[in-house]
C-alpha cells in the first residue's frame, strides 16, 4: 500500500525543524514570501537546512520572485504559490536546475476538470514539473488554512497531487482515507502560533496521516 508523504511547511526554528525530522517528516517547507508571518531569509533558511539530514526534502515556497531570489535559496524543490504561468514556472526550474510543484488553490466552481487541464499544461511546460499541490482559494497568496471540497480532486489526479489547505490532527485521517493522495501539506495545523510549531501536534499529525 502506498505511504502517504508528509510535508511540514512554515519552519522557521531549529528545535522544529529538529522535532518534525524526529517526529517523520517526509519533507519541509521554507516560505520565502515576505509577507508572510512564516517568512525566513535565504540566509536563516540556510542555517535551518544545515540541521536537515540525508533524504529529508527542502522545500521553497515563492510567491511571484524573480529569478535572482529562486537561485539564492538552498532548497531541493520549488513550490510557485503566485500567479507564475506554466512559461514562467519552467523558465524558473530550468534557470536553476531543480523540480518543481504548482500550487493550485481550489475554488468553489472549480470543475474536476480543471485540476487535469492545469496539471497537463504544466506538464507540457516542463520536464521539471513534479506536481500539482491543491489548497484552498483565498484572496490572498500562500497557505490559507481552510478546507476546500475534497470531492472535487479527480480520483486519477489524487496520486500524483499534494493536498493542503486547513489539514489537522482531527480530519486528516479522514482525508488520506477519502483523497488517497499522494503526499499531504500542513502548516497551521500543527502550529503553536503562526510560525512556531508545537512538536505534539507535529508527531500527532503524522501518526494521524499513517493512520488512514
Amino acid at each position: 500500500m502506498h505511504r502517504t508523504r508528509i510535508k511540514i511547511c512554515g519552519l522557521t526554528r531549529t528545535e522544529d525543524v529538529a522535532a518534525a525530522v524526529a517526529a517523520g517528516a517526509d519533507a519541509l517547507g521554507f516560505v520565502f514570501y515576505p509577507n508572510s508571518p512564516r517568512y525566513v531569509s535565504v540566509e536563516r533558511a540556510a542555517e535551518l537546512i544545515q540541521a536537515v539530514p540525508p533524504f529529508v526534502s527542502t522545500v521553497g515556497l515563492f510567491v511571484n520572485a524573480s529569478e535572482a531570489e529562486v537561485r539564492q535559496a538552498a532548497v531541493g524543490l520549488l513550490q510557485f504559490h503566485g500567479d507564475e504561468t506554466p512559461a514562467e514556472c519552467a523558465a524558473l526550474a530550468a534557470a536553476v536546475s531543480k523540480p518543481f510543484i504548482r500550487a493550485y488553490r481550489v475554488r468553489p466552481d472549480t470543475r474536476p476538470a480543471d485540476l487535469l487541464e492545469s496539471e497537463a499544461a504544466y506538464r507540457a511546460a516542463s520536464p521539471w514539473f513534479a506536481g500539482l499541490l491543491l489548497d484552498t482559494w483565498v484572496d490572498a497568496y500562500g497557505g490559507a488554512g481552510k478546507v476546500f471540497d475534497w470531492s472535487l480532486i479527480p480520483s486519477e489526479l489524487a496520486p500524483r497531487a499534494v493536498l493542503s489547505g486547513g489539514l489537522s490532527v482531527p480530519n486528516v485521517t479522514g482525508a488520506v482515507a477519502s483523497v488517497r493522495p499522494y503526499a499531504v501539506d500542513v502548516s497551521s495545523g500543527v502550529e503553536a502560533s503562526k510560525g512556531i510549531k508545537d512538536a505534539r501536534l507535529m508527531a500527532d499529525f503524522i501518526a494521524a496521516v499513517r493512520a488512514a
